[in-house]
């Protein structure tokens, strides 16, 4: 046996950014564990992330070797990256020189930044293409437009020292105690030191989070604005508003004002259907002074008001002067280890790295200077979002699709919609860890790419914390580092500026592209990062990383001033009838993770919940005849899905809910996402997951 060895890397689940310790000998990892002096994390784990060892030695699964499909449907066939490179170069340049426009790529946030940005580079600046988008767009593209309309740019003010700090705490649409269970478990420790600490949380189910809450609001799906504005009329009636702030620090209070007081009290009951008592309850616990730390997710982003929603939250952080103070402000939660840092690069179909747009002719020119392009190689217009992409694809538009690190053939609304773009575009390159996958099975050339450990790289968390993962593994037969793979493409296409000798190189000249930019890294050396992470903005070599943002109140907005908007409540897209009479909502649990491409091999968690269900309230229960673990199919507008019921009055009458990371490879009837609409929100591309009309079948026969 050989020496036990340590390694340090970014856990590749959600966004709270944990730092993992690994003790490996002869290649293998003998134990996992949290390193306690280090944060975000300080020893603690989520079960995922304990599980790890097993999904690094489960040998199934692993990409490990270039394939090609020399016909669609076929098997594919073991290469040599020089014939894989080779093929894709070739394939990728005839579509190109066709035409200019008709190639794509879809990515993830679970890919490091140097991937992201070597990806963008290659498709924003050498081919000349903004068709570049990644599944952030399913998850925080509501949170980050909201963000810009409030204070000029994306990023959070807060950090999670502001834990320690917070009076109150508000969770609306964000179950943390299943899918950001670290910072959870920091909330009840601030509880537990601090029992005047109290907890809102805002969620159609009861969740274990919702357990814990002093104030536990129900509301009917879709009626977040409804909610945050009559919180905000209330006590705007009260006297609680910060006027000094709001008129030294803010623009748009008038307008703003004026809305709250044209507000119809019965009107937003209604659209909450919610007891008046929880409002009131709600509303005394905000009436005195105290520091606000509101916590969302998905619950609020995924929705065709998604945007208004987290601006509706955003207001009311803005009336009591609860942002950039120690133990306030608003604090959206990513979904990823690296969605933070995706949209730093420029992943999004609209933005260039450093928080640039593509449509300003300024950001654009950086741009190309710093990748030596000519000038008006960038083009001026934003690409196709996730969603339009597909739908391109599928309509014969878009004809290469370039698929890093995630599966849209289980995880896009209207899966179907995908699934047939995938089928028909002339090109489909998957780059994964893991084969087969449902997306994997529609592609003609197979890229196997190292995962976590295998590989050194950078994350950005959901606190702007920017943490370095060493390479401590090495990767199973010819798999290599994402951002390599991509440079060696780009380097076969003829393309100068991606002669890459290690992800050093690769960070160092992203890094200078965000000098002076509000997510500026530029002091964030290969050597500070070494030592331990930092948080943006971190302008020098000598700068500590900020803690919080905007903590003088000045914001990145033209005036410096953040911005008050007036959001008005819109119901869900699709509506229920006598033919589809309930509600589906969808979302995560504690034990998977996405698609089940990972956390589906491990068994420990399998067991948690070894296949798809359907929560539905016992009165619907009896309506429909559905029995407790029976099995039930959900229908809708577009199509079905299969699951076992789970009969629990921790779900509001009249909604179902069930969990989307079970795909075809699992059995062909359990993906909910044929099910879901792909309905947006116009104002950030984001699809409305959280809301479709469907009925619910009893099954007489094992699925």
């Amino acid at each position: 046996m050989g020496q036990e060895t340590t390694g340090h890397a970014v856990c590749p689940y959600c966004g709270v950014g944990c730092v993992i310790q690994a003790a490996v000998v002869d290649n293998r990892i003998t134990k996992i564990s949290a390193d306690k002096e280090v944060g975000p994390n300080y020893g603690m784990l989520c079960q995922k992330g304990a599980y790890l060892k097993d999904v690094f030695h489960s040998h199934d699964g692993r990409l490990a070797y270039p394939m090609i499909r020399d016909e669609r449907g076929g098997a594919p066939r073991r290469v040599s990256w020089t014939e894989a490179i080779a093929f894709v170069s070739r394939r990728l340049s005839e579509i190109h020189r066709a035409d200019g426009d008709a190639v794509g790529y879809y990515g993830s946030g679970q890919l490091d930044t140097e991937a992201s940005y070597v990806f963008t580079k290659l498709f924003k600046g050498s081919l000349g293409t903004n068709h570049t988008d990644t599944n952030s767009r399913l998850c925080m593209s509501s949170a980050v437009a909201a963000y810009v309309k409030a204070f000029g740019s994306d990023g959070p003010p807060t950090c999670y020292d502001d834990i320690e700090h917070a009076d109150v705490f508000l969770m609306i649409g964000a179950n943390m105690a299943a899918n950001h269970p670290v910072l959870f478990q920091m909330m009840r420790k601030r509880r537990a030191r601090n029992p005047n600490t109290r907890i809102i949380v805002v969620d159609p189910r009861r969740t274990k989070s919702g357990q814990l809450a002093d104030v536990h609001v129900p509301l009917a799906p879709g009626s977040d604005v409804a909610f945050l504005n009559l919180v905000a009329k209330r006590l705007h009636d009260l006297g609680r508003v910060d006027e000094r702030f709001a008129r030294r620090h803010t623009e748009g209070f008038s307008a703003y004002r004026a809305m709250l007081g044209a507000l119809d009290d019965k009107t937003m009951l209604e659209a909450c259907d919610v007891h008046p008592a929880r409002i009131h309850e709600v509303v005394e616990l905000l009436a005195e002074p105290c520091r606000l730390l509101s916590f969302y997710c998905q619950g609020t982003n995924q929705s065709v008001v998604g945007v208004d929603k987290n601006v509706a939250l955003i207001n009311l952080h803005l009336q009591l002067g609860a942002v950039g103070n120690p133990g306030a402000g608003p604090f959206s939660l990513t979904g990823q280890p690296n969605a933070m840092g995706g949209r730093e690069v420029g992943y999004l179909s609209h933005q260039l790295p450093g928080y640039r747009r593509v449509a300003d002719a300024e950001h654009r020119q950086d741009v190309e200077r710093h990748w030596d392009l000519a000038p008006g190689s960038i083009r001026p217009d934003p690409g196709m979002t996730a969603g339009e992409m597909f739908e391109a694809a599928a309509d014969g538009r878009l004809k290469a699709l370039w698929i890093g690190g995630t599966n849209p053939a289980v995880s896009m609304p209207d899966v179907s919609v995908a699934q047939a773009g995938l089928r028909r575009a002339e090109l489909v390159v998957v780059q994964d860890c893991y084969y087969p996958t449902e997306t994997a099975e529609y592609a003609d050339v197979l890229l196997p790419a190292a995962q976590w450990g295998e590989k050194a790289g950078t994350m950005t968390n959901s606190e702007r914390l920017v943490a370095r993962s060493e390479k401590f593994l090495d990767p199973p037969g010819e798999a290599m580092p994402d951002w390599e793979v991509v440079a060696r493409i780009a380097k076969k296409m003829g393309f100068a500026g991606y002669a890459y000798g290690s992800a050093e190189e690769v960070w160092d000249e992203y890094r200078a592209l965000t000098a002076g930019r509000p997510c500026d890294q530029h002091g964030m050396t290969n050597e500070r990062l070494s030592d331990g992470p930092l948080r943006w903005p971190c302008p020098t070599e000598r700068h500590p990383g900020a803690t919080r943002r905007y903590a003088r109140g000045r914001f990145l907005t033209d005036s410096g001033k953040a911005r008050f908007h007036t959001p008005t409540y819109r119901p869900p897209d699709e509506y229920t009838d006598a033919a589809f009479p309930l509600g589906l909502t969808t979302g995560r649990i504690a034990g998977q993770w996405h698609t089940r491409t990972r956390t589906g091999k491990v068994e420990a968690l399998n067991r948690q919940d070894p296949e798809p269900f359907v929560e539905i309230h016992p009165d619907d229960a009896a309506v429909y005849d559905v029995e407790d673990g029976g099995w039930v199919r959900l229908v809708s507008r577009r199509g079905d899905a299969v699951g076992k019921a789970r009969v629990t009055d921790g779900i509001r009458q009249g909604l179902l809910f069930m969990p989307f990371h079970w795909g075809d490879l699992y059995h062909p009837s359990t993906n909910v996402n044929y099910v879901t609409s792909a309905a947006c929100d116009p104002q950030s591309g984001q699809p409305e997951l959280k809301f479709c009309a469907v009925r619910v079948e009893r099954l007489d026969y094992d699925a």
